[in-house]
């Protein structure tokens, strides 16, 4: 989670240097992580197979209201960001990318959305 702190000295360098910000948001946030475990759910009411309403279905990516799906939203966010020479700075999700000019990105996530500066 952003800390408030973080928002607002974020949002301070952004009036004093004058940057511009974008804020957006993540559709289906959490069905982007990748489940490491095994789970099984019962299949949903309406969807099952004729003559195999007792299977189970294997979980392969995170769905809403699962206790992991959180963090491994989070963890696919920071993997992406990593590839693209994001780095975390004072807390796990204020990322910033530096350029050879001199100019950044200042990327603040919190959950599903975004304050993106530059």
């Amino acid at each position: 989670m952003v800390k408030y702190s973080s928002i607002r000295v974020a949002l301070g360098i952004t009036t004093s240097i004058d940057l511009e910000v974008e804020q957006l948001d993540v559709k289906t946030t959490f069905l982007h992580g990748d489940i490491k475990e095994e789970i099984y759910m019962e299949q949903l009411e309406g969807y099952e197979e004729p003559g195999k309403e007792h299977f189970m279905c294997h979980l392969k990516k995170s769905l809403y209201g699962l206790k992991q799906a959180p963090i491994q939203w989070y963890k696919k966010f920071e993997s992406f960001v990593a590839k693209h020479n994001f780095k975390i700075i004072v807390d796990h999700c204020v990322f910033i990318k530096r350029y050879k000019d001199g100019n950044f990105i200042f990327l603040l996530l919190y959950v599903d959305d975004m304050l993106i500066i530059g």
